[in-house]
């Protein structure tokens, strides 16, 4: 094919068009026009606001992934901040409630004192307050001790009282402690007054269960449930008019010639933390003579009765 023949045009996908310089020098003064129309005429005010709604449902549409994410950020942090403030709110309660039980048992123990209090000067002998300092660890007794001794003026066999009634007995005294039988132990016991009947008993403890009973009763014997029963103070020990135990039950057996009558102790050993510790009635007696006085000197008693003695093998000397 000669040379003359060839097309040397170049195809349409390689053809240039103006030039860069021309396009950008059009197209700067486009916008510059555009620009100056804009804010002149206000012309392209519409076709931005037609735009902006034709594009809103896309917007959307791409803000939705955006939105998801963020919202389950919030969401988790949220989650986060609500379970701390329920952890802080339960520990709060858990304080509150620990300050609660411990403004009861302090309440509890105010009012026990205040009744001591008001019970001290009611008794007609002299008390002295102690503490219960723990239980004794036996378990077949019912024991306490308590913080004061012989060096606080406590004397063997001191009754034991708080407000509801007797509690018990000292039964060994230490220089600084004092050791109490509570009535419902095995080896206590006390004299008792039936209130409505005014007749005295012998209360005993080691009944089971914290009860007391009364030992020795008829079967025909004026003893119902609910007998109030009091110390009758002819003991030597205990004041008058100290509540004891009151009757629960009583049992009449017919093959038997005795009742079984159970006492519920007036005043219940557990949870007790403050005690009077009385001086016993023996103390206050006046002391019994030993012998007879000796008759004056120079004279004679006229009412001194000798006894014989007996000499070896029985007989009589004058």
């Amino acid at each position: 094919m000669p040379l003359g023949t060839i097309d040397r045009t170049p195809p349409p996908f390689f053809r240039q068009g103006p030039s860069a310089a021309t396009r950008l020098v059009f197209f700067s003064a486009l916008a510059v026009f555009l620009m100056v129309a804009d804010a002149r005429l206000g012309f392209v005010e519409p076709l931005r606001a037609g735009l902006a709604v034709a594009l809103l449902p896309l917007q959307r549409a791409l803000l939705v992934p955006v939105e998801m994410a963020r919202g389950g950020g919030q969401y988790l942090q949220r989650l986060d901040d609500a379970l701390a403030s329920e952890r802080a709110a339960r520990e709060k309660l858990a304080a509150q409630a620990a300050l609660l039980a411990t403004a009861e048992q302090q309440a509890a123990e105010a009012a026990r004192l205040r009744a001591l209090l008001a019970l001290q000067p009611a008794l007609p002998v002299p008390a002295v307050p102690a503490e219960v300092l723990y239980e004794a660890a036996d378990p077949y007794s019912r024991k306490l001790f308590v913080d004061r001794g012989r060096t606080h003026g406590v004397e063997l066999g001191a009754p034991v009282v708080n407000e509801a009634g007797v509690l018990g007995q000292v039964t060994r005294v230490y220089p600084l402690t004092s050791e109490v039988t509570l009535l419902a132990d095995k080896d206590a016991a006390i004299p008792v007054l039936n209130v409505r009947t005014q007749q005295r008993a012998a209360a005993f403890g080691g009944a089971g269960g914290g009860q007391m009973e009364l030992r020795f009763t008829s079967a025909n014997a004026d003893v119902q449930a609910g007998d109030a029963l009091h110390t009758g103070g002819l003991d030597g020990i205990y004041p008058p008019g100290l509540p004891v135990a009151v009757v629960a039950a009583v049992e009449r057996r017919v093959e038997s010639g005795f009742a079984r009558v159970l006492l519920r102790p007036a005043a219940p050993p557990d949870g007790v933390r403050f005690v009077l510790l009385l001086q016993p009635a023996s103390v206050r007696l006046p002391p019994r003579p030993d012998a007879e006085p000796a008759p004056a000197a120079g004279g004679r008693a006229d009412h001194v009765l000798k006894t014989p003695r007996r000499a070896a093998g029985g007989a009589s000397a004058p």
